[in-house]
């Protein structure tokens, strides 16, 4: 009795020895099937999300990558938009320009109080160029350059002529144009002309001749016609005011001012003597005014004029003012 519980017991043990042994001789193997089940989900999932993803950037196809394209898109965009090389280095920024309202057809104060006048108009055609904010503000003539140099504004677009002498406190972009300086008188005025086509020095002797101060044409006056007096003046309008009144005798600016100012409005009462002067004391054309250290401004005008002169905004704003092409000859630019 007692052998064969004995051998009961034996058999029973033997048989929960095997069971256990089984058991764990499967677990290895359901881990091992365990561990290549993750590595199929964790590959395929990396490849999915994070490869498609960087490829569907540009497309669009989910939210996140939408994002991404909105940010790609937009710089591109802002990049396209803004003007290259100098032409760009102004692109966001304010501007204030000064011009002096006293000096029409170029620049005035209009029946509306606001700056008018081909400056203004060109003014506010070289900021959109370099897509800058202008601001024009009104400065007396005499305070120009000071006004520059102290910083009371930026750029001066005001018909100042590029010269020898105002080079040495102020720098200047490419010129924007380039008209003649003449005489105008009453038209029975004894003036005669010289070889050179202009009236001869000779004939101006003790006649008043009438000119704006601190300009080129009174610098102009005064070292070719010795032998008369020159009389200066604030502006451009008080000069005419004081020929048309009979108070002087002669007047002498830019032959545009002139003719719109003094010629046209008294029929044939006063006329141009002689064909005009360039060079020498009256510079090299008209340019705009920036202060020796700021080379990007300066370099950004000039771009900015060579655009407007190539897209034809130039002969727009031409045409609006003057009946001939004011930028005078290339060769000069």
């Amino acid at each position: 009795m007692n052998n064969r519980i004995l051998s009961i017991l034996i058999v029973v043990a033997i048989i929960i020895i095997g069971g256990v042994w089984y058991v764990k001789s499967q677990k290895p193997m359901e881990q091992q099937a365990a561990a290549p089940a993750a590595s199929t989900t964790t590959a395929p999932a990396t490849t999915t999300t994070t490869a498609p993803a960087a490829t569907t950037t540009t497309t669009g196809q989910t939210a996140a990558p939408a994002a991404s394209t909105t940010m790609q898109a937009a710089a591109p965009a802002a990049s396209a938009a803004a003007p290259a090389g100098a032409l760009g280095a102004m692109a966001g920024k304010t501007v204030t320009v000064a011009t002096e309202g006293a000096y029409p057809t170029f620049n005035f104060v209009g029946s509306d109080g606001s700056l008018q006048g081909f400056d203004v108009d060109v003014a506010n055609a070289l900021c959109e160029k370099m897509q800058a904010k202008c601001t024009v503000v009104k400065q007396d003539w005499d305070g120009m350059i000071p006004g520059l140099l102290a910083k009371k504004f930026d750029a001066i677009i005001a018909s100042m002529s590029i010269t020898a002498e105002r080079k040495q406190k102020i720098d200047f972009s490419d010129k924007y144009y380039n008209t003649p300086a003449v005489l105008v008188a009453k038209s029975d005025a004894a003036i005669k002309l010289g070889a050179d086509g202009n009236p001869d020095p000779e004939s101006l002797k003790g006649l008043k001749i009438g000119v704006q101060r601190a300009t080129i044409h009174e610098n102009f006056a005064r070292a070719h016609f010795p032998g008369a007096e020159i009389s200066v003046y604030d502006t451009a309008d008080n000069a005419n005011l004081d020929l048309t009144s009979g108070r002087i005798d002669v007047r002498m600016d830019d032959i545009l001012v002139l003719q719109d100012q003094v010629v046209k409005p008294n029929g044939d009462k006063y006329k141009i003597f002689g064909k005009g002067y360039v060079g020498g004391e009256l510079g090299e054309g008209v340019g705009v005014g920036v202060r020796k250290e700021d080379q990007d401004l300066r370099n950004a005008f000039s771009a900015a004029i060579k655009e407007i002169r190539n897209d034809g905004t130039y002969k727009k704003l031409n045409d609006k003012y003057f009946t001939f092409d004011v930028y005078g000859p290339e060769s000069g630019s």
